[in-house]
């Protein structure tokens, strides 16, 4: 099955392959490879997204809640 990821509207690309997600207060937008959603770590991070804002955000983003360098921290084990 298939997880459908909200339509990003935006004057930046996203090439195939890629997401965007925006992360902390200022929800800053990182562009990250599909792959890291098969990675605990980044399931841990969306697990704190969903207990923020459950599965149904009303700007249809993906927002992680949590300081930028935490996600930068979490991302760079991933590559």
């Amino acid at each position: 099955m298939a997880i459908r990821l909200p339509r990003i509207i935006s004057s930046k690309k996203v090439s195939k392959g890629y997401f965007a997600v925006y992360v902390g207060e200022n929800q800053k937008m990182f562009v990250i490879p599909v792959s890291f959603l098969n990675q605990p770590l980044f399931q841990d991070l969306l697990g704190m997204s969903e207990q923020e804002f459950g599965y149904c955000h009303p700007t249809g983003s993906l927002i992680i809640p949590c300081n930028k360098d935490i996600f930068l921290d979490v991302t760079s084990r991933l590559n």
